[in-house]
């Protein structure tokens, strides 16, 4: 397998509670063209504060969060720790102000690179 190459479309600015403002950067901007006719989104961001050698390699984990004590694959899991640090999160769109979104529900942490933001489509399972 090859590599390919991710350039980010904004970053994760705040984090308040269940809010989170994320903003594009200019280039990225105008593909939130009637983004607001949507009111689920999928944010697929990274995990930069994973993104080190040790936690690229882990594939077996505990989940203990979830009360868990035996091993899992970690695509059996949703452990911030991958061979490609790639968190998915379906959030609620709150508003829309130029370049940001605010969102309800968004799991990333303040300074999250942003990697694509995709809607919801009405043949996604609920």
């Amino acid at each position: 397998m090859g590599k390919g190459e991710v350039e980010f479309i904004g970053e994760v600015t705040e984090v308040d509670g269940e809010l989170s403002k994320i903003v594009l950067t200019e280039k990225a901007c105008p593909g939130l063209l009637r983004i607001e006719e949507h009111s689920h989104l999928y944010i697929l961001y990274w995990f930069h504060k994973r993104d080190t050698p040790k936690h690229r390699n882990v594939f077996k984990v505990i989940p203990r969060r979830h009360g868990e004590t035996a091993y899992r694959g970690v695509f059996a899991s949703h452990s911030p720790s991958r061979p490609n640090p790639i968190g998915l999160t379906l959030v609620e769109l709150v508003s829309v102000e130029g370049c940001a979104l605010t969102v309800k529900g968004l799991d990333a942490f303040e300074g999250s690179p942003v990697v694509d933001i995709k809607p919801r489509s009405s043949r996604d399972p609920s």
